[in-house]
């Protein structure tokens, strides 16, 4: 079987957790996902089957869409609900809808942010979590990252015990790390947060609303009614030129290409297309020639 599964990945499981499971109810071993979510987070897990696995890095969406909710009083080790308690400042006014609306606006654009200690990001070959889980702290890289939308959803809920709670929907870009974006709204604010509960909703053009839960997978695996993107299908959105079947010959074969082979496309990386619809493979610009070279074939 080749393709993409859209899973509604449930909480408590890790994205590997939920590969290991295609796996063994597909009964192949190429499986891959296509961007980690943590065990918490819930929501839209692309899957690569089969053939698909070879598309597997260009379905790592530049936007991703959340819900999610910050808790205001306390933060903790891992900015989310499943660390240890860092800091505990218990809000003692009330904070209202629109001074939060105007800490939400006031986060739009592009910025710098530090990625939390406990996340998957790469410093010198380790994760960084696993630095976090020997108690090193290590300099974390900056990157900038863009927040499209920031909206809050409902009202601010404040309890007697001194915290504060509400929901918010945020579209960012690739990288942007939500637990980061809690904080950072506590901060503004005045005091810790983390973030309490966190959904992601889109990945690119692949929504919630096209994904299945596990047991959903399961069923139709086990009814043989299970249905997956095709390749050309999850790759719709990418960039993309129809070759003659000339050029799909030297594509075939890896071969470098000119620019008027490629229709002199504006965009790298570009997706090749035969006349037929099959998607052949993806080229970028040569960073010093004037060609095209393969990146990766899907034959």
């Amino acid at each position: 079987m080749d393709g993409v599964l859209l899973l509604d990945k449930p909480a408590g499981m890790t994205s590997h957790d939920c590969v290991n499971i295609v796996r063994k109810v597909l009964k192949t071993k190429k499986v891959g996902h296509t961007g980690t979510l943590d065990p918490s987070v819930t929501g839209v897990l692309p899957i690569c089957v089969g053939r698909a696995t070879k598309i597997s890095q260009f379905l790592t969406a530049n936007e991703k869409e959340y819900l999610g909710e910050v808790t205001i009083g306390f933060s903790t080790t891992t900015e989310d609900a499943d660390g240890e308690l860092v800091e505990e400042k218990r809000v003692d006014r009330t904070i209202t809808k629109e001074e939060v609306e105007a800490v939400l606006k006031s986060m739009l654009g592009s910025s710098i942010q530090v990625p939390p200690m406990y996340s998957a990001v790469k410093v010198n070959g380790k994760k960084l979590y696993e630095y976090a889980r020997a108690g090193l702290e290590v300099e974390r890289p900056r990157r900038e990252v863009t927040i499209y939308e920031l909206e809050l959803l409902g009202n601010v809920h404040q309890s007697e015990d001194g915290l504060v709670k509400f929901s918010f929907r945020v579209k960012g870009s690739k990288g942007l790390f939500v637990r980061t974006v809690a904080v950072t709204i506590g901060e503004k604010l005045g005091y810790p947060a983390h973030m309490s509960h966190l959904r992601r909703i889109a990945s690119g053009v692949f929504n919630i609303s096209d994904c299945l839960s596990l047991e959903a997978f399961k069923e139709k695996a086990e009814s043989n009614t299970l249905t997956l993107l095709t390749l050309e299908q999850a790759m719709a959105d990418f960039p993309s030129v129809v070759v003659d079947s000339w050029v799909e010959k030297l594509v075939r074969n890896g071969v470098q290409l000119y620019p008027k082979q490629v229709n002199h496309v504006t965009v790298s990386p570009v997706a090749l297309y035969s006349q037929s619809g099959q998607c052949l493979a993806v080229y970028e610009k040569h960073p010093t020639n004037d060609v095209y070279r393969s990146m990766r074939g899907f034959f």
